[in-house]
């Protein structure tokens, strides 16, 4: 059987449901995470389906699905967005260095299916030195996987304490238009093995004293 699942739009923390947060004060000596709140939101990630686990230079999220399927002349989307805060303490120099998440295609003769994937962080979109979007033509049927190197701004809070928030926008589209009969396009993001559990993406952090 084939399954499907994928991150952010506008920095407003306003109006937006809180699914879920599962926190770990765990850390690069004398950092912390400081956060309680992290929000998810979209048609991907109903209430209750994502969490946010923080674990040393780790911020990992996980739900119980993420995917998009779409049956003959069907076109379907699935999106989740994550915000989270980062209130980094004075005394340190803290970036996103890394995005991991990795998934699953299949796209019969016809159809085709799209990952997008934006970073946030400090207020805008940030560069990345790999793509992190991808387009999976017809006759795709395979596993696919993104370690998605970051350049953002570091936040320096040598003198004095600073807010931020970090975010990721992720939308699947899988394209039925032209499938035979019976079949269906597909797209998911799949699990990471990781020693807290299953997650979707893995969010890596340089935490360095100034």
């Amino acid at each position: 059987m084939k399954i499907l699942t994928g991150l952010i739009s506008s920095l407003t923390l306003l109006s937006l449901n809180v699914a879920g947060l599962s926190q770990v004060q765990a850390q690069t000596p004398g950092f912390k995470f400081q956060t309680d709140t992290a929000t998810f939101f979209g048609n991907g990630c109903p209430n209750g389906t994502a969490q946010l686990v923080l674990n040393g230079d780790t911020a990992s999220v996980s739900f119980s699905a993420f995917e998009a399927k779409a049956s003959p002349s069907k076109v379907v989307s699935a999106s989740c967005n994550l915000r989270f805060p980062l209130n980094v303490p004075s005394g340190f120099n803290v970036q996103p260095i890394s995005v991991r998440y990795l998934g699953f295609a299949d796209v019969p003769t016809g159809g085709s299916a799209d990952l997008r994937v934006e970073i946030l962080f400090q207020g805008g979109s940030v560069a990345t030195i790999n793509n992190p979007n991808q387009t999976f033509p017809a006759g795709f049927s395979d596993t696919w996987s993104k370690n998605i190197d970051v350049i953002a701004n570091t936040i320096n809070a040598c003198r004095n304490p600073v807010s931020s928030v970090f975010g990721i926008n992720s939308t699947l589209t899988a394209r039925g238009r032209g499938i035979p009969a019976n079949q269906e396009t597909q797209i998911r993001i799949n699990t990471i093995d990781t020693t807290i559990g299953p997650v979707l993406f893995q969010i890596k952090f340089a935490f360095n004293p100034c």
